[in-house]
Order: C-alpha cells, then structure tokens, then sequence
C-alpha cells in the first residue's frame, strides 16, 4: 500500500499524485503546496512524514467572528497586537514545533510564535488588520494542527503562579551555604590571629543569615504547627517547628552571652533540606490537566436562527428557552433541547457511555452531550446552560470535596507517636539532671529538642513518592500528587468501567453471520462504505478495505437508518434489519450491534460487531483479583457478560445498564462497608465516580485530549501493567518505613549524647546533616531499583 508523503498514512480512500509525490488526501496534498510555496520544504527533511493529517474544518470556526468571544480568548489586545495561547493535540514531534513557530512565513499576519512542547499549546502573537483569530484557527488547521477551543478557556480564569517556595528554597540555600562557610573556622579550631579576631563578628553574620530563614523560609512550617494544635492535630510540622525555634533561641543565646558559635548551620541546612524535600513533592506534570469538567468538552459559540431565520453566532451561554438552534454533523449538543428538524442519530457515549448512537426523531428531547452523526439538524433549547442534565451532573457536592484533607498520610500518623515520644524524653532528662545537676538541665533539655528533630523523617515521604512519581510517570501514569501513591497502597477494591477503559474502538471484533456475498457484491460494498461517514460504516471498511473497489453510480445514505447504493444491475442495501427490511426475532437482535445487508431485495446477512477487550486484560485482573475485590460497571448492555465470564475471574463481580449516578452511589456503598476504593474509568459520565472514589483513574488513548477529574491518568496502552503500578505503590511504602528506622537509629545516637549532657555544636553539625543526606541518598537509590521493575514489562 502507498504511505502519504505528507503524514504517512496508507492511501485508502484517495490517491493523489504531484510532483512526483503521493497523498493521501487532498489536505495532505494543500499542507504539501503551502509549505513548499512559503520556502518551508525543509520540513520534510527533518523526519520521515513528519506531518499531521489535517481534519475537515469547514464552519467549525465561525464562532469566532462574534467579538465577544474573541475578546475573552485573547491574552492581550492592543493596537491591532493581539496575542492568543491555543491547544494544539496533534502536536508530536520536533517537526511540530519547527512548522509551529514559523507560522510567519505562511502567514505575515503572524509576528511570533512560540511553542510549549509539554504543555501542547503554541503562543502567537499577530496583526489583527492582518490576520483574525478565525483566519489563524483556519490556518492552523489547513497544515494539520486544528487547534482545540473548549468552553472551558471562555470563562476559566488562569490561575496565578505561586512561586514563594522557590523564593524561600533560594533565600535557605543561600543563607545554607554562607553560614556553612562561616563554621569552618569554628569545626577546625584553626588557631590563627585574623580567624580568632573577628570569630564573634562571623557569629553575628552567621545569626543575620539565620534570620531571612527562619522568620521567611520556616515560617510555613510554624504556620502549619499552629493550625494543626488549634485543630488538637500533632502533624510532623509540631516537632519540625519546635526544633527550629529552639536551635534558633539557643544559638542565639550563645551568641549573645559569648557561650559558643550555635547551630546556625545546622538551622539553616535543615529549613533548606526540608523545602528541597517540599518542592521535589509539589513538582509535578502540568502539562497534564487532572481537574477538566463537562466546560472542557463544549463549543463556546453555537450557530443560532433569529426571529428572521438568519444565521448568527452566539455565546453558549447566551442561549435562552425557545432559541432555534443548528447542530452539524460531529458538533456537540450544548443543551437541552427538542428535535425539530432533520433526522438526528446521537452518539451519548460521552455521558452515558453507552457504545451504540441513537436515532431520533422529530420532537425527541436530546440531552446535553449528545454528539450528531448524521445531516444538519435544527433543535430548539428547553433550558438555558445552567439547567441541563449534564450540569446538574457536575453540581453534585462529591466534585467539591477535597480528598487529601480526608486521608491521613502515614507521616502524619507516625507523627503523632513521634512529637509525644520526644517531648516525653526532654522532659524526663531535664527531670533527671535537676536531681544531679541543675546547671546542665537547659542544655540537655534544648539539645533532646534539636538533635531529635524530624528532618529525616520529614525528608523520607517526598524524597520516596517524589521519585516514585517520575518512575511512573516515564511509564505513562501520570499521577496528580505524589500523595496518591501512598493512598494507592491501600486499595482493596478496584471497580471498572467497560466501554472505553477495559475494551478499546483501535481494534474492531467483526464476524460476518449469513449467505456468502459475491465478488461483485464484497467490491461493491467497499466502495459504498468507503463513501459513509458512520462509525460502523467506518470501522467495517477498515476490516473489508480491499485493493479493488465499485464506486456506485448511486448512492443514498438515510440517516439513522442506512445505505442504498446501486451499481449497473446490482441493488445493495446496508444498514439496520428494519431497513433491510429483515424481520429478526429478539432473541436475534438481542444486545447485538450489527449492520444488514440485502442484494436486490433478498436478505444476505449481517456484520456483527463485538467489543474488543484491551491486551492483557484477563491475566491482569487475575493478578488484581488475589487480593482485591473486582467489580464491573457498565452503562452498557448485558450482551457481553457470558464472554466476560469466560474471559475474567470467577470473583469478577458485574453491572450492567448504570447510569453515571448509579456508578457514583456504588462507591458511596463501598466507601461506608469500610472499604477503599479506586475507580478506573474513561469518560465525562465516570467523572462522579471518579471524583468520589479515595483514588480516580482514568485511561485515555491520548493523554493530552481526554483527562475529566481525576487523581491520575493512565496511558490506555499500560493498563495491562496497572497491577505492577500497585506492587510499586506497595514497595514506596516499605522503603518510607525503612528511612523511618533508619533515621531513628540517628536519633537514638544523638539522643545518647543529648540526654547525658555531652552534645557539641561539632556533633550536631553532622549528624543532622548526615542523617538528611542518608535518607536522600537510599530513598533515591531503593526507588531506582525499585523501578527498575517497571521496565521490565
């Protein structure tokens, strides 16, 4: 089969030969003349068919012609300089970026262009007078990159960088470092004449340094001891603050009375360890969004007929009860609404997840959601945005909850035991040593408080999950916090959607049941289902794309119901078996996707269509099923139960036919028999039960396109090693507990020399910057092995 030059797909449907090169369609062939008339040929030596093929675009723009609109998309607009930030999914290669940021070459209108790989989106600045949005998004999409405008980015705010810790890890490391280099003299007990004469103005310096960190850099940590003891909490920042303050009261004091040198360095070595170990926690994948709602899906402008059946573009929200509307083959059904003309077949998967699309007819109610797969159609609002079914869905009060407040990390239940303990050891020395000696009693109580600071417990929880979430992330599991790791080794049961997340649309089961059709007639069929834009039409010519085609004189599809093709003698009817006019029994029919075919009015027989089942997935619920309970959800139909019965574990527990909020409140019953739960779906209509669940996966066949309110995503082609994502999860948590005894022998040693008086500023200055250090270097250490697994599979 010939590949496309331009994008490299195999040329089915079109075979376009010019200048000695071959297309698959004509927009290949477009993308092909533009580059080469703008002197940007060199694109295609920067990798073999590195180009995307462009999709039919036609009208899908017009929206933005209303000023409005465009106003709210743009980032700046002043004398004719505009700028816009757009979402380009189709970006995948070097070659992308290269095309994307000469886009002045195509255009002039077009003054910069500047790409953000990871995050998929391309910043242009243009000439209005030049150039206008809608020319730009039709540009874009001419050469392949159809930028993706969601209602989302009309009315979402952009959320202000927080970059404070940054700030504070810079003013603790820098402080860190001087301070350090002001200690030297003082370790050594170098006896030099210059050194001795200015050692107290090196402490002094040493206390300035201290200052920015502790009142700056630390105040988060004394902050949030505050607010735990108001809640009668001991979090891990108690112990972490006390230890701050009281090595800064005491260093101080020394100072002050010419005693010492303090702990200045072990002060700020601490506060810069522990935001090292905060940052490395917070960084994440932003390029990835794990908060999008129903807003991120919808169209922002809708096409509306007037009072004098005009067309106009309008705001979505704009759109009122009684308002006509026109909905496009492929669009989205913004609201509520009835059908008042043309034949509508909409496909509710992206709310139900129901797999089959729907035939309407005139004065049905359509939902919010629903997407048209046939003609034009004319439908008339029944509620304004804020009142269709879909938004009520996304109102429900489990998107507004908070997980992580609900869920006790195992630090802060070690923490507890952990800031008791050590208080409890201060106290009963200073008891002892007023007994025995009095005049010791600050320094022992003071030096317990110090060396037993948590650093290294503190340290050992992001360090771990930290790097266990680029292990994963490598792997294509892309968690929102590293946080979700930990609640992750906890899951007892996993509940999954069917459709779209444990079976996949990239590979179609087909069998054929009935009379063997001729050759003329198999060649003819190929060619009228070439000619459909129907899913079924499209994934039964993949399957029966053969290297000789009829091209029917006629051809007629009724929307909703078939095809009607002719080709000299021959009659062929393809569609459903009303259409055919083949009267099956249900029992036939029943829960069977299919499409019938006739040849001159006489019943051949149908392709039926069977849901393909992701690689792996038999073997991996075997693995899951050990030691978790199994459930299946499904908005889908019982059809495919005996199968999944055949295919999964006996345990594998199923329902069938739930609605989005039946999927919700069968989490809410688990969660109440004490269970912890982790819900694996796809869809907008798993959002409520992926919110819900103490963890939300979602799989996605593109992870920049597809991600509602979820904790993670998951790339659809790793879900068979889902069950080693779990195993790691499981080992994180061994190697958190191990850095928790590890660093206890640190402070058993240094509580050895704590409580009987002899702790020096020398000893201190390197155990707690040993102990942290230690801890770093074995959790990053047990992770890599650890991960290493991963690769494997």
């Amino acid at each position: 089969m010939t590949s496309c030059f331009h994008c490299g797909e195999e040329c089915r449907e079109e075979h376009i030969r010019y200048q000695e090169k071959d297309f698959c369609c004509t927009g290949c062939k477009t993308v092909y003349e533009i580059l080469n008339e703008s002197d940007l040929s060199y694109y295609y030596e920067m990798d073999n068919n590195p180009g995307i093929s462009p999709a039919s675009s036609q009208r899908k723009f017009d929206f933005l012609d209303n000023k409005e609109i465009v106003a709210k998309l743009l980032e700046f607009n002043e004398n004719n300089t505009q700028v816009v930030n757009l979402l380009i999914p189709s970006m995948h290669c070097s070659s992308c970026i290269w095309v994307l940021e000469n886009l002045n070459k195509l255009n002039p209108g077009v003054k910069t262009s500047q790409v953000d790989f990871p995050g998929k989106t391309v910043r242009i600045t243009f000439d209005s007078e030049e150039v206008s949005l809608k020319d730009l998004a039709y540009l874009l999409s001419r050469i392949g990159y159809e930028p993706y405008i969601s209602l989302k980015d009309f009315d979402e705010k952009k959320p202000d960088i927080n970059r404070s810790l940054i700030y504070k890890l810079g003013v603790a490391g820098f402080a860190f470092g001087n301070v350090m280099f002001l200690s030297f003299p003082e370790y050594f007990e170098v006896d030099e004449f210059w050194l001795d004469r200015f050692k107290n103005l090196f402490r002094w310096m040493m206390f300035a340094f201290s200052l920015p960190v502790v009142f700056y850099a630390g105040s988060g940590y004394f902050i949030s001891a505050y607010k735990g003891l108001r809640a009668n909490m001991l979090n891990i920042d108690v112990p972490i603050a006390l230890g701050i303050a009281v090595l800064f009261l005491r260093s101080t004091a020394e100072i002050v009375l010419d005693l010492g040198t303090g702990f200045f360095d072990s002060l700020t070595g601490l506060v810069f360890f522990l935001l090292l170990g905060r940052f490395f926690q917070q960084k994440t994948y932003s390029y990835l969004s794990f908060e999008r709602d129903y807003k991120s899906y919808f169209p922002i402008g809708v096409t509306r007929l007037n009072s004098e059946n005009i067309e106009e573009q309008v705001q979505v929200y704009n759109i009122e009860p009684g308002d006509r509307i026109l909905i496009r083959n492929g669009e989205l059904i913004p609201i509520d609404a009835v059908l008042m003309k043309g034949d509508a077949l909409i496909d509710y998967s992206f709310v139900t997840g129901e797999a089959n699309a729907v035939e309407k007819l005139q004065g049905d109610t359509l939902f919010a959601g629903g997407r048209q797969q046939g003609g034009l159609i004319e439908i008339e609002a029944i509620k304004a945005m804020n009142q269709s079914y879909l938004t009520k869905l996304w109102s429900n009060e489990v998107f507004k909850k908070n997980k992580s407040t609900a869920f006790q990390s195992l630090i802060n239940q070690i923490s507890k035991r952990f800031t008791a303990a050590v208080l409890s050891i201060a106290f009963l020395a200073s008891l002892f040593w007023i007994i025995y000696d009095p005049s010791k009693v600050l320094n022992v109580f003071t030096a317990v408080l110090i060396i037993a600071c948590p650093c290294a417990i503190a340290l050992a929880t992001p360090f771990t999950l930290g790097n266990l979430l680029r292990i994963f992330g490598r792997n294509k599991f892309y968690l929102k916090e590293a946080g979700i790791i930990e609640q992750m080794a906890q899951i007892d049961c996993l509940v999954f959607d069917k459709t779209g997340t444990i079976t996949t649309n990239k590979k179609a089961e087909i069998y054929y049941e009935g009379l063997k059709l001729t050759e003329e007639e198999e060649k003819l069929l190929s060619g009228s289902l070439r000619a459909s834009g129907h899913p079924l039409s499209r994934q039964l010519y993949d399957i029966l794309n053969k290297n000789e085609i009829l091209t029917p004189d006629e051809f007629t599809e009724h929307t909703g119901k078939g095809i009607e093709t002719k080709h000299k003698q021959s009659n062929l009817k393809i569609g459903s078996a009303e259409f055919v006019q083949q009267p099956l029994s249900e029992a036939a029919q029943a829960n069977k996707t299919a499409v019938h075919i006739s040849s001159n009015r006489e019943y051949k027989g149908r392709y039926v269509f069977r849901n393909s089942y992701r690689e792996g997935l038999e073997e991996l619920l075997e693995k899951l099923g050990k030691n978790r309970q199994i459930f299946i959800l499904s908005g889908d139909n019982d059809g495919e139960k005996e199968r999944l019965e055949k295919m999964l574990p006996l345990q594998t527990k199923y329902y069938f036919n739930q609605k989005p909020e039946d999927k919700l409140e069968f989490i809410k019953k688990l969660q109440q028999q004490g269970n912890k739960v982790m819900m694996v779906g796809d869809g907008l209509n798993d959002a409520g039960a992926l919110a819900q669940s103490d963890v939300g996966i979602s799989v996605s066949e593109n992870i920049n396109v597809f991600s509602p309110a979820c904790d993670g995503i998951l790339d659809a082609t790793k879900l068979k090693d889902l069950h080693s994502f779990f195993e790691i999860s499981e080992k994180g948590m061994k190697i958190i507990k191990w850095s928790f005894v590890l660093s206890l022998c640190y402070n058993l040693v240094g509580l050895a020399f704590a409580v009987t008086g002899n702790l020096m500023p020398v000893i201190a200055a390197i155990l707690m910057p040993l102990s942290s250090i230690s801890i770093v270097a074995f959790t990053s250490l047990a992770t890599k092995l650890v991960g290493k697994r991963l690769k494997q599979f």
